[in-house]
């Protein structure tokens, strides 16, 4: 069904790339207008070569409140209106174990993914009271829910979009403004290779690589893409999801129901071996058919 966002403007942080140019992509399909936010110049050049008189690049530095508040206002002033701001800029930021992490590290993750979506919901609002309510999406991650899943900052700085979201929906359900949010699990996006030190436009030209070497980590056995989260935001952008505020909806492929198979009997491998179990029946339990 298409036109589920016709009539709609959205502004989408981190929109050059990734999970964010995914979601600029299907929100024009889908009728919205779009102030695309990021500061990659010449991609945000293309955003707008692919998407003419529908999607308008605007250079927006999440870690200032004065480039956040005019990526807003520009909303207004091309297109008239705000119905939905997408907080999706961010990065994997400073991998410093507990004991070693700096000051100058923490206060970077949480200004480019905490304050940042806390000053875009500060500037979104007035707007959409103008408008009559709206929506307000921001992408945590399933490292914000459980251990295990990415660095120390970046999975607390996660842990409080999440909560974020559910004092904010609280706030402003009276003003028919939704406020939820998305846990990606494992999606091939350029954000696993730049922790690592690659350069960004080396890391886009492996994503086919990373989403074939993440099938086998999810029962779903196939590589997430920034459509299968794009999808999700459609869903919470649009009217179909108006009566849902203050979610974290988790799309991860089944990542987080645990490990499965050989590797779910592992931790009970001690046991089994102790009980002198035939190893042909242990592979059958593992593939479930004992």
């Amino acid at each position: 069904m298409a036109g589920r966002l016709d009539g709609k403007v959205a502004v989408i942080t981190g929109a050059a790339s990734g999970i964010g140019r995914g979601t600029v992509d299907l929100f024009v399909n889908e009728g919205a207008k779009v102030i695309a936010a990021d500061i990659q110049d010449d991609k945000g050049a293309r955003i707008e070569e692919d998407h003419k008189g529908k999607a308008r690049y605007v250079r927006c530095d999440v870690s200032q409140e004065g480039e956040i508040a005019a990526a807003i206002a520009a909303a207004k002033t091309h297109f008239g209106r705000l119905d939905c701001l997408f907080n999706n800029a961010g990065t994997g930021g400073a991998r410093d174990p507990a004991d070693g992490v700096t000051a100058e590290g923490f206060d970077s993750v949480m200004h480019l993914h905490v304050r940042a979506a806390l000053f875009g919901m500060k500037y979104a609002v007035p707007l959409m009271k103008e408008s009559g309510g709206g929506s307000i999406v921001s992408t945590a991650s399933v490292a914000g829910l459980q251990a295990g899943y990415g660095p120390v900052l970046y999975s607390i700085a996660k842990a409080a979009i999440v909560h974020m979201t559910k004092v904010t929906a609280a706030q402003l359900a009276a003003t028919n403004i939704r406020v939820n949010c998305i846990c990606p699990g494992l999606i091939a996006t350029n954000i696993f290779a730049q922790g690592l030190g690659m350069p960004s436009q080396l890391a886009e030209t492996r994503l086919d690589a990373i989403a074939e070497a993440a099938k086998n980590s999810q029962p779903l056995q196939r590589g997430g893409r920034p459509r299968d989260i794009a999808e999700t935001v459609l869903f919470l952008a649009s009217d179909g999801s108006d009566w849902m505020t203050g979610q974290a909806l988790v799309m991860d492929g089944g990542l987080t129901l645990g490990p499965q198979g050989m590797q779910q009997m592992a931790a009970f491998m001690p046991i089994i071996q102790a009980l002198g179990v035939d190893p042909e029946v242990l592979a059958q339990m593992a593939a479930g058919r004992a």
